[in-house]
């Protein structure tokens, strides 16, 4: 876990009172939520939750209704990705937009190739490649040269996730990282997950799995039905009153007040 203590720093992404619609269908409400550089925050909920709304709104996929969002301490409007992308925001997809027919290298840099007059540089890209991987200590690739069709899902991962860093990121989001991924490789990914967190980057972890969480993120933000029912620090919780935070908008005294959380559950 990370040494920083909430409150030692301000947040490196801070939303509040974030409001998003789609015709009649309130999707988001109110919603606050913190990412600190240097911590992994993961982002749980039920399917419908709103999680990946919030997650494309921050991207510059869809608009806030209404709402602050502050990035680096200053207020910012985002009006599309590329908005999102030169303020050092990236977002790795679960289907990660991987090429199967391209190399590692050309994967990396797709959409973004350095060229060297009308041509590829293929040596600057393959370079910055391995630093980057290098960086991450990723050991796990034969070649970088090596097509993505050929590697594990491990793998594959890793190299969406590299992709996300090459850019001078400040904060990356993972949807759903380790979700087709068997036990080695699932363990392969999460310390990659840290390690994005040691380099000072924020990062938002949305996931399902509670092992997950439990094993790398340093707080935790619950959704339950479009509003944050509790943002809390891992150390703090343990696993069953999550799950009550995400189905029930309520733990203890943690949470959505009663009456609250019973008109959310009848919306």
């Amino acid at each position: 876990m990370s040494k920083a203590s909430e409150g030692q720093q301000q947040p490196l992404l801070s939303l509040r009172g974030i409001n998003k619609s789609f015709g009649a269908v309130h999707v988001l409400r109110d919603v606050d939520f913190d990412v600190r550089p240097g911590e992994v925050t993961a982002l749980v909920g039920d399917n419908g939750a709103g999680k990946s709304t919030l997650i494309k709104c921050v991207a510059g996929i869809h608009p806030f209704d209404s709402g602050e969002m502050v990035f680096e301490g200053s207020p910012i409007t985002i009006h599309g990705p590329k908005d999102a992308n030169a303020l050092g925001i990236e977002i790795v997809y679960q289907d990660l937009a991987l090429c199967d027919n391209l190399d590692v290298v050309h994967n990396l840099f797709l959409g973004r190739e350095i060229r060297s007059g009308i041509t590829l540089n293929e040596t600057e890209m393959e370079k910055r490649a391995g630093e980057t991987l290098k960086s991450l200590s990723v050991r796990t690739l034969r070649s970088l040269r090596q097509h993505v069709s050929s590697l594990s899902g491990g793998q594959r991962q890793t190299v969406a996730i590299a992709r996300a860093v090459l850019w001078n990121s400040k904060l990356v989001i993972l949807d759903e990282p380790t979700a087709a991924l068997g036990v080695a490789q699932t363990e392969q990914v999460l310390k990659l997950v840290r390690r994005l967190a040691e380099q000072g980057l924020g990062v938002v972890l949305i996931t399902h799995n509670m092992n997950d969480v439990f094993q790398v993120a340093d707080s935790i933000a619950c959704l339950f039905l479009g509003q944050m029912a509790a943002q809390v620090r891992t150390k703090d919780v343990n696993n069953t009153q999550v799950i009550e935070l995400i189905t029930a908008g309520r733990s203890g005294d943690i949470g959505l007040r009663p009456a609250e959380a019973a008109a959310v559950g009848t919306v």
